[in-house]
């Protein structure tokens, strides 16, 4: 690919020095998160927290830097709430960090914003979505049956001895809805906010072009797998969020374009061999 890798760690100073020594611009990728563990709360402090310490050091020091982008999350809010959120989740939503990983991307924001106000290194912060390649969407454990049995008791009853598609629903009879996004569309996010001076010192929201309820990709599934399909109310608190993008989209024109229906036609399409490719954007 023409780059040149540098191995080292996020905890070690030496390292980010080099690696950030004489480059124009720095994605703050790595981390620690959820769904590449276990990690210990020191590990979540010592990767996020100190390593994203390291990183602007670095690059405060280095000088000359264009811009800093940092990857957050949207662990940042409260999404899972009885009834669901009435209204879409932007920016100025309060941050409400549940855990060690969302407290650690809340420090790395704090420390994003405390080194462009005191040291001027020019940060941009943008909070992904849950990010998935558009296979893992079919492989996502919620849509099935045989994944959500034991954990639900109001589907275990349901379970016959073959997979089905499930459609949960909270107790308002509502299907539950989700936001996500692919990483096609966040590496366009990422691509979209370099360079533009109006991005110094935002933060930015991620996701996909809209959010997706389980109805319609319960029917999808068992179009496209041929398997049967089941619903179920269930009690608690819902999956029943989604984004507001209108200050990505008019700061720096991010226009994702992979919503659910497409991701799930690629995996089919790449499972069976086809090329799927990546449409060009703007």
């Amino acid at each position: 690919m023409g780059v040149e890798l540098l191995d080292g760690s996020l905890t070690d100073q030496g390292d980010v020095a080099r690696a950030v020594e004489g480059v124009e611009v720095v994605y703050h990728l790595g981390a620690a998160f959820q769904g590449g563990g276990p990690f210990t709360d020191e590990e979540y402090f010592e990767i996020n927290v100190r390593g994203t310490f390291n990183m602007l050091e670095a690059a405060r020091k280095a000088g000359g830097l264009a811009h800093f982008i940092f990857a957050s999350s949207d662990a940042l809010y409260d999404k899972y709430v009885p009834g669901g959120l009435a209204e879409p989740i932007n920016e100025l939503t309060p941050r409400i960090a549940k855990g060690a990983y969302a407290l650690s991307k809340a420090l790395g924001e704090e420390l994003c914003n405390g080194y462009w106000h005191g040291h001027k290194v020019p940060i941009t912060i943008l909070r992904f979505a849950m990010v998935l390649a558009a296979y893992e969407i079919l492989e996502f454990p919620q849509f099935y049956l045989s994944k959500m049995k034991d954990s639900v008791p109001e589907l275990s009853a349901l379970w016959k001895g073959e997979e089905s598609a499930v459609l949960l629903k909270d107790e308002q009879g509502r299907p539950f809805k989700k936001h996500i996004a692919d990483v096609r569309d966040i590496v366009q996010g990422c691509l979209c906010v370099l360079g533009k001076e109006r991005a110094v010192g935002e933060t930015f929201q991620l996701a996909g072009p809209r959010p997706f309820t389980w109805d319609e990709v319960s029917y999808r599934l068992v179009e496209l797998l041929k398997i049967p399909h089941v619903e179920a109310e269930v009690g608690g608190s819902p999956t029943f969020y989604e984004f507001d993008l209108s200050k990505a989209q008019q700061y720096i024109g991010f226009s994702p374009i992979y919503d659910v229906v497409r991701m799930i036609v690629d995996a089919m399409s790449y499972e069976r061999g086809e090329d799927v490719g990546v449409l060009p954007h703007g």
